[in-house]
Formats: C-alpha cells, structure tokens, sequence
C-alpha cells in the first residue's frame, strides 16, 4: 500500500517547492510528475515550459488535466514516487467543462455551478486516485490550494469552486498518511 502527502497552502505558498524537495530526498530520479495544467495561452505556455525546465531532467512528465489516475496507470514505469501537481487546477478544470462561461470568467456560468453532478465528478476524481495509492507501493505527494481562508468569492462560480475545492481537500486529509500546511514557504505537519 502506497503513501500519500497532502500539501496545502495559498497561491506561491511553497507547496510545490517543498513537494519536489521531498520527492528527489525519498526518490532522487525515480518521480512521475503529473501536470494537471492546460497550456491554453501564451503565459500558461511559458510557464510550463518553465517549470519543466526547472526540475530534473531524468522525471517523467505527464499532463493529464482530468482523468489523472487513469493517465497515471498508463504512464506510471516503476517510479517510486508521484507528485500531482496540482488538485486545485484539477477541479478547475472539471468545474468548468461543466459550468464554465465561453468567454468571460466573470460571466454567468452556463450551469447551475452548485449541481451536486459536478461536485460527484470530482469526487470520483478523487476516489480513483486514493484507490491508485491503496493499490499500489509509491509514495504519492498531491498538492492543492487552501481555498477557504480569503475572502468569499463575489461571484457565483467562484463560490462553487471554492465549496467543490474545499470538500474534495477534506477527503484527501482524511485518507492522507502526512498533511502539510504551507505557509511563506515554511511547512507545518497537521497530520
């Protein structure tokens, strides 16, 4: 039976940083590293190219922005550690294939955001990758972002995805092995 880590914090936090620490101590060149980003711009575009550049060479890559446990059983050679980075884009990017506006971000959504279909969706997401880590021996880290500790959102899909996100967290903590909470780059074990 695999491990998971759950490390949580707010936007540059430090939560991938001390992810991949972690990862190349317990795994050095043996890491699976899951994107969960779209490049669907030019700045998305650089900043993936960004990163990538910045870890190791010798890590697989995989992007996988919805149905990660399955891309992750068909990518996954042996590596003994799995950083998905992250599960906050993940549920972005499920929210919004449902509920997403076409153009505006800040538009009506074109669905109902707090149909219990979508948070389902996610928490199937969820579901497979805990089952992922039971079923197999590697240390799995899952970054994701603390949504609820700012300001409500003045908008309705933004309040959805704060709620969505929030719960989908809950039952990762629950299952996780080691939570981390990050803050200003230093982490603090909560379980």
């Amino acid at each position: 039976m695999g491990r998971l880590i759950l490390l949580l914090g707010g936007a540059r936090s430090g939560k991938s940083s001390f992810a991949e620490a972690r990862a190349k101590e317990i795994a050095a060149d043996s890491v699976l590293y899951v994107a969960t980003a779209e490049t669907k711009d030019e700045e998305m575009r650089l900043r993936a190219i960004k990163h990538r550049a910045a870890r190791p060479a010798t890590w697989v890559t995989v992007e996988a922005p919805r149905n990660v446990a399955q891309a992750i059983c068909q990518e996954q050679s042996g590596q003994r550690v799995i950083l998905l980075d992250c599960i906050t884009v993940l549920v972005a990017n499920l929210l919004l294939d449902v509920a997403g506006p076409e153009e505006d971000p800040f538009d009506d959504p074109s669905a109902d955001p707090f149909d219990m279909k979508i948070e389902a969706s996610v928490l199937v997401e969820v579901e497979a990758l805990l089952d992922f880590v039971r079923e197999t021996d590697v240390d799995m880290f899952m970054v994701s972002n603390e949504a609820g500790m700012g300001l409500v959102p003045p908008y309705e899909l933004g309040r959805a995805y704060r709620d969505i996100l929030g719960r989908a967290n809950q039952v990762l903590a629950r299952h996780a092995d080691e939570v981390y909470l990050l803050v200003a780059g230093l982490p603090m074990q909560v379980k």
